[in-house]
């Protein structure tokens, strides 16, 4: 059994004092609060409960910085999209462990402690399955399993290149499954699990699936996480209406049973009667504000889907930047620009924005990913301990500390994580960061030669 002791500690959505904190088998077998410390505590400053990343794409941080040449004079996410396709051509299995790996090792270092894996490349380059049809979700395991992190597995379903079940692209070929296909993926993926490691489900799209495919997959797996991309741009949404007279977000509300172990990633174009009903549903909006800033998507309506009651969670996407408090500042000043004010994402009950943000975080990415993210006892021992002597927490108190940590920190500011007991970060640096690096640093440069 391992004893910590912090003075201060998030538990139950606000910071409490002089806190001492024991785990065994990786999970937290008390607190006590209000307490002095005793011989042999490991101390910090102060800790919160690990952020969960709810939507990653882990391979894509290998292609990061290599997509912001312009190239024509309306490039936007379908461009994007056409380079990701080149990048991917080239991945082995081997290389998706390796670029995979670097992501999650710095999503750990930034208060990460679990990433739900929206994992569709599963085949060969000429698009035909492995031997193993989860040889590329081994890839993902064996990154978690060199990272550290936390996984909440989402094998894709992909099947069509747009709505109506139109025929896929060429550079679509290493997604693509039928049901049957799918549903053997999906069992030998559940095989490459380990710990406390989940399963869900994600059929990729709208564009992506049919009705009927829809249907059948969710007979798969009826309990765990179901994530799917929606109203992530404009053409899309066009496309969904000409499809079916309803708006992808609208569709899916109406058609799918939407409920409490939904993520509907983006949901960037929603009307304001499709963002009440979203709120109401019990689902999780999956906001990747980094990203969508960077393939120009949109901005998501949190100021009325918050005042609605709605649950989000962040995720990093295409992990072209990976910081977990830059996607939550990242929120609230997109919010800002669009509206043109101040302290948006924050209310009369909670009206210090970080502490806000940071809480609807927590709650709705753990939801998004099957789990229970918070320090209480029982729970997993996911722990980040921010470095208050960094000179960003300089004076602070209780009631800005978050806001300082999300909006007037640099690197640094973090200085342990602990994943299920196991101490992965320290003095902000993955305890492995060299030997991960190394390997992404060889798979790349052959990458790009």
């Amino acid at each position: 059994m391992a004893a910590y002791w912090f003075e201060r500690a998030w538990i139950d959505d606000r910071w409490q004092g002089d806190v001492r904190l024991t785990v065994a088998e990786g999970r937290i077998a008390s607190i006590e609060t209000g307490v002095a410390a005793e011989r042999g505590d490991e101390r910090h400053r102060a800790v919160l409960p690990g952020l969960c990343n709810v939507h990653s794409h882990g391979f894509q941080r290998g292609m990061a910085g290599l997509s912001e040449r312009r190239s024509r004079p309306d490039d936007n996410f379908w461009s994007w999209r056409e380079i990701m396709y080149r990048f991917l051509d080239r991945l082995t299995p081997e290389d998706v462990a390796a670029i995979t790996a670097q992501a999650y090792a710095e999503m750990l270092e930034t208060g990460f402690t679990r990433v739900g894996e929206f994992h569709y490349l599963h085949h060969d380059s000429a698009g035909a399955p492995y031997a193993d049809p989860a040889e590329m979700a081994g890839a993902i395991a064996a990154a978690r399993a060199a990272s550290g992190i936390g996984l909440t597995l989402l094998p894709v379903f992909y099947a069509h290149g747009n709505f109506g079940g139109a025929a896929p692209s060429p550079g679509q070929r290493r997604f693509l499954c039928d049901v049957d296909g799918f549903a053997a993926l999906f069992d030998a993926a559940r095989g490459k699990l380990a710990g406390d490691d989940l399963i869900g489900i994600a059929p990729h799209s709208l564009r992506a699936v049919t009705p009927g495919e829809l249907a059948a997959l969710l007979t798969l797996s009826p309990t765990g996480p179901v994530h799917i991309h929606a109203a992530e741009q404009v053409k899309e949404v066009e496309d969904c209406l000409t499809w079916s007279g309803a708006r992808p977000v609208e569709w899916l509300l109406a058609n799918a049973g939407i409920d409490a172990r939904w993520c509907l990633i983006h949901s960037t174009h929603l009307t304001g009667g499709e963002t009440s009903a979203l709120a109401a549903s019990g689902a999780v909006a999956g906001l990747c504000p980094v990203t969508e800033a960077n393939l120009g998507d949109g901005i998501f309506p949190a100021v009325d889907y918050l005042s609605a009651g709605g649950r989000f969670g962040v995720g990093t996407d295409s992990n072209i930047l990976i910081d977990a408090a830059q996607e939550l500042r990242a929120l609230e000043y997109s919010q800002r620009l669009a509206h043109r004010a101040r302290a948006l994402l924050a209310d009369e009950d909670a009206p210090f924005v970080g502490a806000h943000l940071f809480a609807r975080a927590l709650h709705g990415g753990a939801q998004a990913l099957g789990v229970s993210a918070r320090l209480a006892v029982g729970q997993a021992a996911d722990m980040v301990s921010l470095d208050l002597d960094h000179p960003a927490f300089a004076g602070t108190d209780d009631a800005t500390l978050l806001d300082r940590w999300i909006f007037a920190a640099r690197a640094g500011s973090i200085d342990c994580v602990w994943r299920a007991g196991v101490k992965r970060v320290e003095a902000g640096r993955h305890l492995d960061a060299a030997p991960i690096a190394a390997a992404y640093r060889a798979c790349i440069a052959r990458l790009l030669t």
